[in-house]
């Protein structure tokens, strides 16, 4: 796993959103797989280089190990979605400033033959509880996400210790959502999703949204600087400049303006002065 990320901020240093020369002024921002295949970066990204000529570098992890990258000062920003875990990055030393920024949903998604029987319904502890008892193939992302962690943390709410349980039916892929939707699709098995992936995702065969509208549900995304005390490397007037950028009324109105086939993927909910 730490070859995949060194390879990963390989690519970072060499991939810009926009075209730029090699000593035009950059920042690299640790984020998660959601925002990248969704196409939200492909999205914001090309506007924040015109208004600003800075370009962006997006390392494209699961949300751990975007805030470990922002632990060892490898990244300048971390853009992701586990509220507690940015509260303890932030409280641990490693980042500062922590801005909201945008909200979608998790769906969870399944075959149309549906075994566990869970169309149309909204309590997705409830759901899980009826995946487990029917032993219905399901597909964990097993890679440390946001995703991968609000799905451990439905489990528990539904009472169930999947590690004790899981056998044969749960499957891990250790892998970013669009991969993880792949493997759902060719095994007609369920598994959690956030909303605009999902919506950018096409291979569904025949998966479809089969829960959705819980409360538990609620996803949202938080940005932060990485704390320049710790990591002097760090690009702090760029990086800062991204995230006001972000939480600015631009910003915010880019990511609603963000669509797929007329349907809204994020949510913009920053709130005035942080």
């Amino acid at each position: 796993m730490t070859r995949r990320i060194l390879c990963l901020l390989a690519l970072a240093l060499l991939a810009t959103a926009g075209p730029a020369r090699a000593d035009s002024p950059f920042i690299t921002v640790a984020s998660t797989t959601s925002t990248e295949q969704s196409g939200l970066f492909a999205h914001l990204l090309p506007a924040f280089t015109a208004k600003t000529g800075i370009a962006v570098r997006v390392v494209a992890v699961g949300t751990g190990q975007a805030l470990r990258i922002g632990e060892r000062g490898d990244c300048d920003v971390v853009f992701v979605h586990d509220k507690a875990a940015e509260l303890k990055f932030v409280a641990d030393g490693f980042g500062i400033g922590r801005r909201e920024v945008m909200y979608n949903d998790f769906v969870l998604v399944g075959p149309k033959i549906d075994s566990a029987k869970l169309a149309g319904g909204r309590d997705i502890a409830a759901a899980f509880s009826a995946i487990a008892a029917a032993k219905a193939p399901f597909v964990s992302r097993g890679d440390d996400s946001g995703t991968d962690r609000a799905e451990k943390r439905l489990w528990q709410a539904a009472g169930i210790d999947i590690k004790a349980v899981g056998g044969g039916w749960y499957r891990d892929a250790g892998s970013g959502m669009g991969p993880t939707l792949n493997m759902a699709a060719a095994m007609d098995a369920y598994t959690l999703s956030d909303r605009g992936t999902w919506l950018s995702f096409r291979n569904r065969r025949d998966l479809e949204i089969l829960v959705e509208g819980d409360k538990r549900l609620f996803n949202q995304y938080g940005v932060i600087l990485v704390n320049p005390q710790k990591h002097p490397n760090v690009k702090a007037a760029l990086g800062r400049a991204f995230i006001d950028w972000l939480v600015s009324p631009e910003g915010q109105q880019r990511i609603a303006a963000y669509t797929i086939d007329g349907e809204q993927l994020f949510f913009p909910n920053a709130s005035p002065g942080g």
